[in-house]
């Protein structure tokens, strides 16, 4: 066992000097933060593109379907469901409820807390979109191979179950 610790000790000693000597940029190559805001650009434009005719993008898109099902939901209940930031909702909230999609109002069970609803316009806003949406789910999986978009769902649900232990 002493003789594998002393190789990977020294492995990871030269893995040191090799990154010392590279450029900032040779060693964000890997990063993965930075490679998967690339992915996820990548989807929403996929998504955003599908959306359209449904006047809708994929961030409006997931708002609505996480409102769907929703009743008396706060803005901060929301973002923490959506894992976002509070003001980030907010702000995404703001043409949604220009287009009278969804509605900020005080909430039935205690008039003191606002919540967000889908109106009616947004639930069949909502109903116009859903078949777009499964045409980019296709597209992506057509993308990335059925077994490659299995296991993206997986990686990403396992990414985020890991996380949210934190």
């Amino acid at each position: 066992m002493h003789q594998y610790e002393t190789l990977g000790a020294r492995q990871m000693t030269a893995d040191a000097m090799r990154q010392n000597s590279s450029t900032d940029a040779e060693q964000t190559a890997g990063c993965a933060c930075l490679r998967l805001r690339k992915v996820t650009r990548r989807v929403t434009q996929l998504y955003d593109q599908a959306l359209a005719p449904a006047g809708l993008t994929g961030p409006q898109f997931s708002v609505l379907a996480h409102l769907r099902g929703a009743d008396d939901v706060s803005i901060g209940e929301l973002a923490e469901r959506m894992v976002m930031d509070p003001t980030t909702l907010t702000r995404a909230l703001r043409p949604l409820e220009r287009e009278r999609l969804v509605a900020v109002v005080a909430s039935a069970r205690d008039r003191r807390r606002r919540v967000i609803m889908l109106t009616a316009a947004g639930r069949a806003t909502f109903r116009r979109a859903v078949p777009l949406w499964r045409q980019a789910q296709l597209e992506l999986a057509r993308q990335l191979g059925r077994d490659g978009f299995r296991s993206l769902v997986s990686s990403l649900d396992f990414s985020l179950a890991r996380l949210a232990d934190g």
